[in-house]
């Protein structure tokens, strides 16, 4: 029997890679996001079903999460990324970090884990980042409110042990996404070096000397949400080529 597989911001970049693979297995997706005419074009390109919902907000997660009869993989891919020295950090951004990457995760877990409980079995995997495991410059809310994620699949995980029931995270560096495209922008924009020159300073804090692509995140996942990855539990997978060791 085909999975119940939810991946939230599941329109583009990682999400819709994540979308792709699951789909290939056989499963039956649903992509959740806010991007009506990236969710549509989803919907056109794959055998996907498509959901618009903000992650973090609670009575939308609960108005969705009840339309679905069973969700047997939860995949917390939603995020917004900004950076900006501390000092220019604003509240409302910091606010809007943690509202999207960490309340998102735990509105969409909390949907989910009482109804695999009572199948006693599932798996959530939520996607980090490298900066939930290390502090980077210019990124106080971003490097953050990904810590928070990952605090909450430890959390979790302890609570679910002695379960059928997982968690885990994947922590990648820089992917080749709209997210990190607008990285590249503000680089330009602030230093005046070119794209390329952008491009290349990002790839160098990676031992793998380039951006990951999606679909790189896409298989650890997978992974992460098959019977192979059964004794793996309350773990966050470093995607990086060797780089974060904390």
């Amino acid at each position: 029997m085909s999975r119940v597989v939810v991946v939230t911001g599941g329109a583009k970049g990682i999400g819709r890679a994540i979308v792709e693979r699951f789909v290939s297995l056989g499963d039956e997706v649903i992509a959740l996001g806010r991007d009506q005419h990236a969710l549509a074009r989803l919907e056109t390109d794959l055998d996907a079903r498509t959901l618009t919902c903000d992650v973090s907000d609670e009575r939308a997660v609960r108005s969705t999460f009840a339309q679905l009869h069973r969700v047997d993989v939860l995949v917390n891919n939603a995020g917004v990324a900004e950076s900006a020295p501390l000092a220019k950090t604003t509240l409302a951004s910091w606010t809007r970090h943690y509202e999207v990457n960490a309340a998102g995760p735990f509105l969409c877990t909390r949907a989910v884990v009482p109804g695999m409980l009572a199948r006693d079995e599932g798996a959530i995997v939520t996607v980090a980042s490298s900066a939930g495991r290390i502090g980077t410059p210019y990124t106080s809310a971003y490097t953050a409110s990904k810590h928070a994620a990952v605090g909450l699949v430890r959390a979790v995980a302890a609570e679910l042990a002695g379960t059928h029931v997982r968690i885990n995270a994947v922590c990648p560096t820089f992917v080749r996404t709209e997210l990190t495209a607008q990285a590249i922008r503000r680089i330009v924009e602030t230093t005046g070096r070119t794209e390329t020159e952008a491009e290349n300073a990002l790839a160098r804090s990676s031992p793998l000397g380039r951006l990951l692509e999606p679909e790189e995140v896409a298989d650890a996942v997978a992974f992460l949400a098959s019977p192979d990855a059964a004794a793996i539990n309350g773990q966050a997978i470093v995607i990086d080529g060797g780089g974060v060791q904390a």
